[in-house]
């Protein structure tokens, strides 16, 4: 190999030239790749401090919100349990809603009040949800016609609901209400049968960002409202917003916009989620002049950083393609002799694949062939039968007949079932199966055999248990256990089952008594055909392979647990329907 490389000096000399080309240029890329993503690191940890900030502000609100709320809600209790209200509210008797109301609230309706349990106004909303009007002389505060009808409800909630209303204060100005919504139950039923509805200035928390122009305000109904912007400022950020919701998932988000020809970050949350009335979201503009100033700042140094990475790499891609031009031709042999063993063996798996494909579909053409016959026999057997000039024998011998034809129905729709299962085709939809009631039934119909008479079958099932799985091929599973008990049983023997949910596993024993499998048996009793020296039993060998694929496809398992000269058992494990199931095939 030596003398075979000093003959080729040129063409690896070449390959070096490449290789190390190859490497420069991938120091290059590398290197412009930190590069950008340094760059874009440090924007982005800039805009991760300032949402930081932003959702400091919100979580602040979060919790003064949530203490009024729970003040209000411990007021609104006491409200909901006085008996006047209620009597006014079942029995629409406004004349006595209004004025009991402003009794129960004079605490929070005094303008003394603190100013985070001060409420504006308050309305009762009726059954339907729709807004119950104040007679006039009742002081609940004064709302226009247009702004007390968006107080309504579409149906109500069994929950606090929270809803921001935009409308003009006494002076004419844009203003903003925090709406809280309280249901009021029925102390009979406890049913919803009103709701009180309290609005109050928002709440406003410490500017963290203030320092460095950030503000913020509430946009609802399309409207920004931000006294510390311009009115074509306002606009443009809540179109910005506006547009950005109808593309994002409605929650929280942040993006960067031109708002009046200067940079800025808008940071958007939703104040009122899961609410019934109409989503509002505080919105926060941070002016960017300052960041920009600093990502410069930082993208000099970061190029500095990257050109002396440059001329590094470059020193360390001569020294590498050097080293590894040397090894190169013995991994050139190496690499066609594997491939060449690889070639090879996909080709034994192509033939492998093409042989089981074939042993399938003749199998399931067999299968569907041997069906028109056995049904045109088992037609003419049912004429002989309908005759009447045969001797008693003779029907004895037709029916064994028919007997017989159904015998091989059975092998045959089992083979078929098999078949599918061997080529992939068995698709199963998965749902819930009522364990409990699948082996009682079968259990009763056990019961029913005349050879079963004389055993004694036992059972421990708990009720209810439901598992992941097909009825029909659970049932085959069921059917096959049960009718191997009953065959391989003594006289007068028992046949046990036993049901038991161990975390998300239901297992089955099915167990009797009777002569057992022989040792040297029982590795082999899950093959097809395979009797176990069983001749005087009738059956074909099919039913345990059958039910063992059945339960694999479940996403379970069939064993046998032991076996001597007077007792066997089997279980089969089944997934419990709390496991997520999915379609296997």
């Amino acid at each position: 190999m030596n003398r075979a490389a000093e003959r080729r000096p040129a063409g690896f000399q070449r390959f070096r030239t490449k290789l190390l080309l190859a490497m420069m240029l991938i120091i290059c890329v590398l290197t412009s790749l930190g590069i950008y993503v340094a760059q874009r690191r440090a924007t982005a940890e800039a805009q991760a401090r300032l949402e930081h900030d932003f959702q400091i502000e919100i979580a602040a609100l979060d919790r003064l919100q949530n203490l009024r709320q729970a003040a209000v809600a411990d007021r609104s209790q006491a409200l909901a349990q006085n008996a006047r209200i209620h009597a006014a509210l079942e029995d629409n008797a406004l004349d006595l809603l209004y004025p009991s109301a402003e009794d129960e609230l004079r605490d929070v309706m005094a303008s003394g009040t603190t100013a985070t349990l001060h409420a504006r106004f308050y309305r009762f909303l009726d059954h339907r949800g729709a807004v119950l009007i104040p007679p006039r002389e009742i002081s609940a505060g004064r709302l226009r016609p247009n702004e007390q009808r968006r107080l309504s409800q579409n149906k109500l909630s069994r929950t606090m609901q929270t809803g921001y209303l935009a409308r003009r204060d006494a002076a004419g100005n844009s203003t903003v209400d925090e709406m809280i919504a309280l249901p009021i139950r029925s102390t009979e039923t406890n049913e919803v049968i009103a709701a009180l509805v309290l609005g109050f200035k928002p709440l406003e928390a410490v500017g963290r960002g203030s320092a460095t122009g950030m503000q913020s305000g509430i946009l609802v109904d399309g409207k920004l409202q931000l006294s510390g912007l311009e009115p074509a400022a306002r606009v443009e950020v809540g179109r910005e917003v506006e547009r950005d919701l109808t593309q994002g998932e409605g929650k929280s988000h942040s993006l960067r916009r031109q708002i009046n020809d200067r940079p800025c970050l808008l940071f958007w949350k939703r104040l009122n989620p899961h609410s019934n009335y109409p989503p509002a979201y505080e919105v926060c503009v941070y002016p960017l002049q300052q960041l920009l100033a600093h990502e410069r700042r930082l993208r000099w140094k970061i190029l500095g950083a990257g050109g002396l990475f440059l001329v590094g790499g470059f020193a360390i891609s001569e020294f590498f393609a050097g080293r590894l031009s040397r090894p190169v031709e013995k991994l050139l042999v190496v690499s066609e002799k594997n491939l060449g063993e690889r070639r090879r063996a996909e080709a034994k798996l192509r033939t492998t694949a093409e042989e089981l494909q074939r042993s399938a579909r003749f199998s399931a053409d067999a299968s569907h062939q041997l069906k028109s016959p056995i049904t045109v026999l088992r037609a003419g057997l049912d004429g002989l039968l309908a005759r009447d000039d045969f001797a008693p024998e003779v029907y004895e011998e037709i029916s064994a007949l028919v007997h017989q034809t159904y015998w091989l129905t059975g092998v045959i729709d089992d083979l078929l079932l098999l078949s599918r299962m061997d080529a992939g085709r068995l698709q199963l939809n998965l749902g819930t199966v009522d364990l409990t009631h699948l082996i009682e039934q079968w259990s009763d119909d056990l019961r029913a055999l005349p050879e079963t008479e004389d055993l004694k079958i036992e059972s421990d099932i708990p009720a209810g248990l439901q598992i992941a799985g097909e009825t029909d091929f659970t049932a085959l599973v069921v059917q096959n256990l049960l009718d191997n008990a009953r065959k391989y049983n003594r006289a007068g023997g028992v046949i046990r089952i036993q049901v038991r949910q161990k975390d998300e596993q239901v297992e089955l024993h099915i167990a009797n008594t009777g002569r057992g499998i022989p040792v040297e048996a029982q590795p082999y009793i899950f093959e097809r055909f395979h009797r176990a020296g069983t001749d005087d039993v009738p059956g074909h060998g099919l039913g345990l392979n059958l039910a063992r694929e059945l339960m694999r496809l479940h996403g379970g398992e069939l064993r046998l647990l032991r076996s001597n000269a007077q007792w066997t058992e089997f279980v089969a494990i089944f997934r419990a329907a709390t496991t997520p199931a999915r379609d296997r095939g």
